[in-house]
Order: structure tokens, then sequence, then C-alpha cells
């Protein structure tokens, strides 16, 4: 951590205010954590004694929060609890109960709630009041797409280059320069974490920005044909190097063409009962890695032997931290570590052997299968009710529901990467809240819509959405 990125932290609460202060709090709301995510420094923040560390994490929440009430506090005071919101309330207030039922004390719980809570439910609960309709999760959208295209060229450069504007802007790696090199270039993490996390990144864009262009939702930015943006935004995206991201954005597109074609979201709900039966049998120790075994060979023929080799050893670290998560399963084990496995090395020193590499494991090492169950639920629900009750896929192609079709598929697909990765990002959590927040209303404000959508049955929208 340098002084310059201390001094950012510092900043950010008035560059938020002067935000708010240009825009609709809804605008303001997205581009505040649009900028947050993207460009805040990594790895720095303050220590405090006796209450919660002010990191990245906490300064984009707490701001937005602050500045949200400030300017729109009866938007705040309007929020009705619903039972679409319980699973994310759990996964919230679980971690006191683990370190009640492991003996760490109420303080370490409140702690670790409050943690929770400002990684989870902050962004959860702001999109779920601003961004809870059409309009605003289009909004949403349309900005991602434009965050995206502003990192294109940054992204470009470090493919160039090699990763150094996090160093140049704010003097330090933010992680292993080593893990940046991938098949003879460099993989860019720009000012995020790493380069999974821009891979992540992009993909989204990249969905994102298909599924704008196909459905005539944007004809142009900043004056260039939507087409030429889109295919330099594939290029870039290509250029990542990131394979699990490829994949993503394969079976995304596929989500999103079936819809059209075919008007059926069977895809998407293929992908939610994939990954919940594959937590169902990896948390109980069902699945070992002789039953990816399959995987593992087609990964190692048709991609990379390293990529099934990477696979293969989160897969055995996962069987390790499950065996270890199944002696206490109902609410984990806690902070601390102690979720994870240890045994004496060679000199006689008790020694880390394990890796967690996924978010699901971690999750679960540490709050049980109840945090685990209401992680995958608050996302997996809304989006399960998106399309099957409130807006099936053959309204995806409308124009002023492509857009949220579009963020829907990226979530899912960020929640599929949690199964391998756990990379955080917030702004996937925003659009969470946002979509539960939609899909919570009573629909028939939406039966013009509907009405509209139906006659465009058997013909594509050519009007402009705005």
């Amino acid at each position: 951590m340098s002084p310059q990125a201390q001094i950012v932290i510092l900043l950010w609460l008035p560059i938020v205010t002067f935000i708010f202060l240009q825009f609709s709090p809804k605008k303001a709301v997205i581009i505040s954590f649009l900028v947050a995510w993207l460009f805040l420094p990594q790895r720095a923040g303050f220590v405090f004694t006796g209450i919660p560390d002010y990191t990245r994490i906490s300064a984009t929440c707490y701001s937005i929060l602050l500045l949200a009430f400030v300017f729109d506090g009866k938007r705040i005071q309007a929020f009705k609890f619903s039972w679409l919101d319980l699973p994310m309330l759990i996964l919230c207030i679980c971690p006191f109960f683990s370190s009640i039922v492991n003996g760490l004390g109420a303080y370490d719980g409140l702690s670790s709630t409050l943690a929770q809570t400002v990684k989870f439910g902050l962004p959860y609960f702001l999109g779920r009041i601003y961004l809870n309709s059409l309009s605003g999760l289009n909004q949403l959208a349309k900005s991602i797409f434009i965050s995206g295209l502003i990192y294109m060229p940054l992204c470009l450069y470090e493919i160039r280059m090699s990763p150094q504007l996090h160093r140049i802007v704010y003097g330090y790696f933010a992680h292993s320069f080593a893990q940046t090199i991938r098949y003879g270039g460099f993989r860019p993490t720009v000012f995020m974490i790493h380069g999974l996390e821009v891979g992540m990144w992009m993909m989204a864009v990249t969905v994102i920005g298909i599924w704008l262009w196909q459905a005539k939702v944007i004809k142009k930015v900043w004056s260039i044909p939507i087409t030429w943006l889109v295919c330099a935004l594939i290029i870039t995206f290509i250029l990542i190097k990131s394979t699990g991201a490829y994949l993503y954005l394969i079976y995304g597109v596929f989500i999103l063409f079936v819809a059209k074609k075919f008007r059926h979201s069977l895809p998407l709900l293929i992908l939610i009962v994939t990954v919940s039966l594959y937590l169902c049998f990896a948390s109980t120790g069902n699945f070992t890695t002789q039953n990816a075994e399959p995987v593992l060979s087609a990964i190692s023929s048709n991609i990379s032997e390293d990529r099934a080799g990477s696979l293969e050893f989160r897969l055995e670290n996962e069987e390790l931290l499950v065996q270890k998560a199944l002696e206490r399963p109902i609410f984990g084990w806690g902070g601390w570590g102690r979720s994870r496995v240890y045994d004496y090395n060679w000199e006689g020193v008790l020694v880390d052997i394990s890796v967690t590499d996924s978010l699901w494991i971690i999750t679960y090492g540490r709050t049980g299968i109840v945090g685990l169950i209401s992680l995958y639920a608050a996302f997996f629900i809304p989006v399960s009710i998106f399309a099957l009750k409130r807006y099936p896929a053959k309204f995806w192609f409308h124009p002023q529901v492509a857009p949220t079709a579009s963020l829907v598929v990226v979530i899912t697909l960020y929640m599929l990467d949690n199964t391998l990765n756990a990379q955080f990002n917030p702004i996937f959590t925003l659009i969470c809240g946002g979509i539960t927040g939609l899909v919570i209303q009573v629909p028939k404000k939406h039966k013009k819509l509907d009405s509209q959508a139906k006659k465009l049955h058997s013909s594509l929208p050519t009007k402009l959405s705005q």
C-alpha cells in the first residue's frame, strides 16, 4: 500500500458526493459502484482497533449508502422486506451464529456479520431499492457496457506492455506478477486484483454488448456503430487469455440465442440445476476428483494440460476442505482460518496444506450449509422467477427486456464461476438486488409491455428503445 492509494481511499467519499451532486441518485449509485470497483486501489485501506477496517469494499459501500440517504432518504425509508430478501438476510447474519457455536464470542460474531453485510448486503440493498425496475436495470446494463469500452484500451495496453497500470498509478503491484503471464503473453489486471476478475468482467461486458446490439437497444455509442464496438470487445476479450471466461461467454450467448430462436430459457435453467446438483454432491463429500476424470481428460485433450492440471488441483483441495467442513456442517468453523486443513511438515511445524480457490468452499467452510444455501439461493431464486414467471424467454428480445435478460444470464454465469474461483465483485450483487426487486413487483404494471411483446412473437423488434 502506498500513500497515493491511501489518499484515494480517503478522497472517495468527497468523490461520491460530487457524483451525487451531478446526477440523479439512481445514476449516481450506478456510476459510483462502477468507478469504485474498476479504478480504486487494491489492498488499500486503514486498520482500526476495536472497529472494522476501512477497506476498498467498505469505502465503496459506506460512501454510496451515506450519500443515498442524504440525497434520497425517502427511498431508503420506503423499503419493504420480502420473503425473497430472506436468503440474503441469512447470508449476512449467519457469521454471527458461526462465531457463537465455535466459541469465538459475540464480538467476533458481530464483527463478522458487519463485514459480511458490507460485502454482500449493502450492494444487494442498494440494487434492491434503486434498480428494481426494467428501466433501472436497463440503465445499469448500458452503463456496464460503456464501462467495458472504457476498460478495453487499458486491457489492450497491459496485454502489450504487461500489467503495470496499478503500479504506475498507485506505486505497487496488486497481485503476483508471475500469475499475469499466460500462453506466451500477458493477462491484464488493470485495477482489479487478478486477471481472472478482469476476464470475468470483460466476459460480462461482451455478453451484454452482444445482446444490446442484437436486440437493437443501442445503435451507436460516441457516434461509433455498436457493431464495431462489439467486434472490438470480442477481440479484446479473446486477447485477455482467460480460458474459463471463454466458455462462459460461449454458453451465455448460447442461452440468449436459444431464447431468441426458440423462445425458451431451458439452457439457463439447466445451468442453475447443474450448479445446484454439483454443490449438493460436493458439499456432502460425494463428488471426488475421480468423478471429474472425463471432464479433466476432455480439457487436457482439447484445451490445455495446464488448465486440466489446475482444475484437478482445485478439486483435490476441495475434497480435503469438504471433509473438514463436514465436521461442523451447519454453521461451519467461523473465521480465522479455522476451516482450512493443517498438518505437520517435515520440520514438525503445523502448516496449512489446503488452498481455497472457490467462493463456494470458502463460504461452506466458514458458515456451513446455512451460508452456502443462502448465498446461491439469493442469486438463483430471483433469476428463476424472472425466467419462469415474470419475463419468460419469449420476451427477452424485446428492447425493454433485453438488457435485463442479459444481466440475468451474466449473474448466473458469475455464480457458476464461484464454484471454481473466488473473484468477488459487488456489481454482480448489485444486479442481484435489482432483479430481486423487479420480480417482487406485481406484474400487472407490465401488462402493456407483455402485450407489446406478444405482437413481436413472430417478428424481431426494430424500434430503438431508449
